[in-house]
């Protein structure tokens, strides 16, 4: 595919939302940051200044703001780089979802800083806050759903004008990815419009506490895979002509992000194994839909480093594994999601751990959790992201990635995985010891088991520091890539598939099935077990603990 420029104004649209999704890191990093050193016991909050008032701020910057930003603006551009300028609608779409979402997140960030907010990203009620906390959430759904519709109607617009053809790869990757999104933020929005915010005004006494927990995990999952499935994109379509190669297989990506639709939503009762309210029967079923999901994850790995060897014999490597000396190890743009990668290795097997029932005993509530996650969102998608913007911010600006620019990008991606070794596995380490998640700094009464955690809580502040001068460093580069650095063409890459690969069914594209048979499996899932819960289990009134 020949490498086009975008659209000058196609290029605002999506440099705005990365830009937004900077800013919020470095916020967000910030909270964490402090963080670290008051569960080490090395410092003290000044100017009445919460822990977890933190630790609210650093969950809703990074997991939703972050992520959900950077993802819009990155899907935007492929759709712009694949199907041709954005439509008049396209861009309307996109530039009334960037303000509705930037809205939202202002009114969000500044309930959480006046402490007005404090109920962590989660806000499992009865914790209550301002309502103005939920109202900016809404609108930042709201925001992302009148963005969806745009790509849907670019998206068919080019399906009308090319009939009987599979659509560009990374567009149909980033529809799949904004109809998973919708599906899933569905839960979301209803809990909060019809449960939070007529509690959190007074309209109503009590909120029934497990049907909020069930909707918001009903999101919160398939939240993880709105989270990989561009990082996914990268790695199928990006990756390949990054390192020289081709794409091992257009039709396998295509079902991959399929089954992720279809098995991603309906498991959130595996984040509810210990909630009491939910019957074995619910709980063992929507587990086994987690596992399915792992499927998709191996042919993704399989895929992967099938594209890896054939590239490096293709170009004369011999030898079991001599075809890693052909990878471009010196190209930080591939270098960073690599290591994503190969960090996601450890990550997902966690990930089966948490959804196993008999070890989420061991695990649940503890450290574990929290360094898992650090692996999966905040390594193996943070890397790919901070690896697509090294190319995709100078695209769209009009400069390009010099040789310092890259090498200093070589050494954020090893400051990275160091900190996040010390920090994620100390996590991991004294989770298994028993110390629980979403506490601040106690020795609860000079315990001997709880003193013992406070060597790996010191560890975890010093790796936090060092991920917070990575952080530093990816936003001095950016700024760089943004302003400062030399002008000239940087590469939208867009891989091609390699010739051998098997011609793509349309069937795949066929979203009336795939969205039918995932709604079909979330009913199945989830309506007895709901109805269960609206009928039968009890409700709360509000409580303020800060």
């Amino acid at each position: 595919m020949k490498n086009t420029a975008l659209h000058p104004n196609d290029g605002k649209l999506a440099l705005a939302h990365i830009a937004v999704g900077y800013i919020a890191l470095f916020l967000g990093a910030i909270a964490g940051l402090l963080q670290a050193f008051v569960r080490s016991g090395t410092l003290e909050l000044p100017a009445g200044i919460g822990y977890y008032q933190l630790l609210t701020a650093h969950g809703v910057l990074l997991a939703l703001v972050f992520t959900t930003f950077f993802i819009i603006g990155f899907l935007y551009a492929s759709m712009s780089r694949t199907t041709g300028d954005l439509t008049p609608f396209a861009k309307k779409a996109g530039w009334i979802g960037f303000w509705l979402m930037t809205i939202g997140t202002a009114i969000t960030t500044v309930m959480i800083l006046l402490n007005k907010a404090t109920v962590l990203y989660t806000f499992y009620a009865p914790l209550k806050a301002s309502p103005w906390f939920y109202i900016g959430l809404t609108l930042v759904v709201v925001g992302s759903w009148v963005s969806g519709a745009g790509m849907f109607s670019q998206y068919a617009v080019w399906k009308k004008k090319n009939e009987g053809k599979p659509s560009p790869l990374l567009s149909f990757m980033a529809v799949a990815t904004m109809i998973l999104w919708i599906i899933a933020t569905l839960g979301v929005a209803v809990t909060v419009l019809f449960q939070f915010i007529p509690w959190s005004f007074g309209l109503v006494d009590k909120i029934n506490v497990l049907l909020s927990r069930t909707l918001f995990w009903y999101f919160g999952h398939p939240l993880v895979y709105f989270w990989l499935l561009p990082a996914y994109m990268c790695w199928y379509v990006i990756i390949p002509k990054i390192i020289g190669g081709k794409i091992f297989s257009d039709s396998l990506a295509r079902l991959a992000f399929v089954l992720f639709v279809l098995f991603s939503i309906p498991v959130g009762f595996h984040h509810q194994i210990l909630e009491s309210g939910i019957t074995p029967f619910w709980k063992f079923l929507q587990i086994v839909l987690t596992f399915m999901v792992i499927v998709p994850s191996l042919m993704t790995a399989f895929a992967l480093f099938a594209t890896f060897e054939i590239s490096g014999r293709e170009k004369g490597a011999s030898g079991l594994f001599g075809w890693v000396k052909k990878l471009p190890w010196t190209d930080v743009r591939f270098f960073a999601p690599f290591m994503g990668m190969l960090v996601f290795i450890p990550g997902g097997a966690g990930g089966i751990i948490n959804a196993s029932n008999q070890m989420n005993q061991v695990v649940h509530n503890t450290l574990w959790v929290t360094g898992h996650f650090h692996l999966t969102v905040a390594t193996t998608v943070a890397l790919t992201f901070f690896g697509i913007s090294y190319w995709l911010v100078p695209h769209l600006t009009g400069r390009t990635l010099t040789p310092r620019l890259n090498k200093l990008g070589i050494i954020q991606t090893v400051f990275w995985c160091i900190g996040m070794f010390l920090m994620s596995g100390a996590m991991h380490t004294v989770g298994l010891f028993g110390a629980p998640r979403r506490t601040a700094y106690t020795t609860y009464g000079d315990h001997p088991q709880a003193l013992e955690w406070m060597s790996y809580q010191t560890i975890m502040a010093v790796g936090g520091a060092i991920l917070f001068v990575a952080i530093l460093m990816i936003l001095y580069i950016v700024i760089n890539l943004a302003v400062a650095a030399p002008k000239g063409t940087e590469e939208f890459p867009v891989g091609e598939v390699h010739e051998d690969a098997e011609k793509t069914p349309l069937l795949l594209e066929n979203w009336k099935i795939w969205i039918g048979l995932s709604v079909v499996l979330i009913v199945i899932a989830y309506t007895v077990p709901v109805i269960d819960i609206i009928e039968n289990a009890p409700s709360s009134p509000g409580f303020k603990f800060w």
